[in-house]
């Protein structure tokens, strides 16, 4: 089997190597960037299954990278950031980032968060043959399209896996934990944040009314649940 790529996007040369140390002791293959355009050039040259992407990187920086590369790639982004503040993380995941991981960070969590969004099998997604479908919306599992009022709905990986894992039980309620279970696949380490984030995005791109939704309801104080009806 391949190694699997890793692009690790940082200016500081030091984290870089105690990074690649850490990936390459687990069996992954890696490629270094120092700032942005160096970044969108190995993006280009190297095909990365997964990007490190720190934030504060210079010319452009890390979110101008994350918006380049989302114009034309679906590739996992975990993004880096010094600052603390919540905005940098929403921010990021809002702009398509799979996961962020905030300085200092322990290389061994790094790695863990690595393998976890390589790894996500999606367990609460049904079986590949199927499509679901309702009254304005269909969701086909083995293309994994989404097809609205008939007209093919684009999304990316994150939000036909988190539309897929509601839509497959429609009216029951799924919790934060729940969502991140079945589309992460994994312990999210607390951060329910961003089950909130995606399907933000998520409602966005179907149109969805927060206050009289057709397709993703809000349960108050517990998390989601999809209203449409099977047709």
């Amino acid at each position: 089997m391949d190694q699997e790529r890793i692009l690790l996007v940082d200016d500081e040369p030091d984290l870089r190597r105690m990074v690649r140390q850490y990936l390459e002791a687990e069996g992954f293959a890696v490629v270094e960037a120092a700032d942005g355009d160096e970044a969108l050039e190995r993006v280009r040259s190297s095909s990365p299954d997964l990007i490190l992407l720190d934030v504060s990187i210079p010319a452009p920086d890390g979110f101008e990278v994350l918006r380049t590369v989302r114009r034309t790639s679906d590739v996992p982004v975990i993004m880096l950031t010094a600052k603390s503040e919540e905005i940098d993380r929403v921010v990021g995941l809002t702009m398509g980032a799979d996961d962020y991981v905030t300085k200092p960070f322990s290389p061994r969590e790094l790695v863990a968060r690595v393998r976890a969004v390589l790894r996500r099998r999606r367990p609460g997604v049904p079986d590949l043959g199927e499509v679901l479908s309702f009254d304005r919306i269909s969701v086909d599992l083995a293309k994994r399209e989404v097809v609205i009022d008939g007209s093919a709905l684009e999304v990316s990986a994150l939000e036909f896996d988190l539309l897929a894992a509601l839509a497959a039980a429609p009216g029951r309620v799924f919790t934060r934990a729940q969502l991140l279970e079945k589309v992460w696949g994994w312990d999210y380490f607390g951060a329910e944040r961003v089950v909130d984030v995606h399907i933000g995005n998520l409602r966005k791109k179907l149109g969805d009314d927060v206050t009289a939704p057709l397709y993703i309801a809000t349960i108050r104080g517990v998390g989601y649940k999809f209203v449409a009806a099977p047709s």
